[in-house]
């Protein structure tokens, strides 16, 4: 699925005909900073310069450098995915999407868990501001399965509790989604072909799981619908941080 133009970074002339497929392939990805703290960031982005045109900021980094952490990441021209999963009552959730729209980012997670009343005051949040950043409603974490979730009281398979979760967004009026590689079929049927699903638990063929308990490799990601895939250790705890970006941006070439 294309990337909503609303989404596209914006500081890069379109690509030779020649050479489309790998351009939209770093558009589409998002390198997860999962790092400790603000230099190891600017390390990293600066490595992956040329790579990749997205940034996930997750809570370790953000609750370590705070927003700063976010400027020099926009001032290089690159968007910014805001991961800090908002749960909590509707009016702090309401409150908290209209600060991180302050800040620029592009996109940002909140928990469907939260229930319709949050995920509606969230939306209503942005409102007449301009350039809002996308919602995203995480369904199922990947490092949840079946076990994982008895264990919480949802007596079901992950893939219908995604599925539940989504209708509920739908219903709120969300159009982003955040699931594993396993629902992304299910999920683009059910959201249509303009929603914007991202995607993480993508390991490359060879990589070590971790703790992810759903995962694909990009190929298969993109193949099954994803818009963009969010990829984190597979990159930042390479030898090769750049190396193994190019290798990741080339499979997902070959699925688009």
């Amino acid at each position: 699925m294309p990337i909503p133009e609303r989404l596209k970074p914006s500081f890069r002339k379109e690509p030779e005909p020649r050479v489309d497929r790998i351009e939209e392939a770093r558009k589409r990805l998002i390198v997860a900073l999962d790092v400790p703290d603000a230099s190891s960031a600017h390390a990293l982005m600066e490595r992956l310069e040329n790579s990749c045109r997205w940034f996930k900021v997750g809570l370790e980094l953000f609750v370590s450098a705070g927003p700063a952490v976010l400027e020099p990441l926009m001032a290089r021209g690159h968007s910014v995915f805001l991961d800090l999963k908002l749960h909590d009552i509707p009016n702090t959730v309401a409150g908290a999407v209209r600060s991180a729209a302050r800040l620029g980012v592009k996109m940002m997670t909140l928990h469907a868990t939260g229930g319709p009343a949050m995920l509606s005051a969230a939306r209503t949040a942005l409102k007449g501001l301009d350039n809002p950043p996308e919602l995203l409603a995480v369904t199922v974490l990947t490092s949840m399965d079946r076990a994982q979730l008895r264990a919480v009281g949802v007596d079901g398979a992950p893939a219908a509790q995604v599925e539940l979760l989504a209708r509920m967004g739908l219903e709120a009026g969300i159009r982003g989604f955040v699931s594993s590689p396993e629902e992304a079929a299910m999920l683009r049927s059910l959201t249509g072909p303009e929603s914007v699903l991202v995607i993480p638990g993508i390991r490359p063929a060879g990589t070590a799981s971790g703790d992810q308990k759903r995962i694909a490799t990009p190929g298969e990601a993109l193949r099954q619908g994803a818009t963009f895939l969010v990829v984190g250790r597979p990159i930042t705890q390479a030898m090769d941080p750049a190396g193994a970006t190019e290798a990741i941006v080339r499979e997902m070439a070959e699925a688009l």
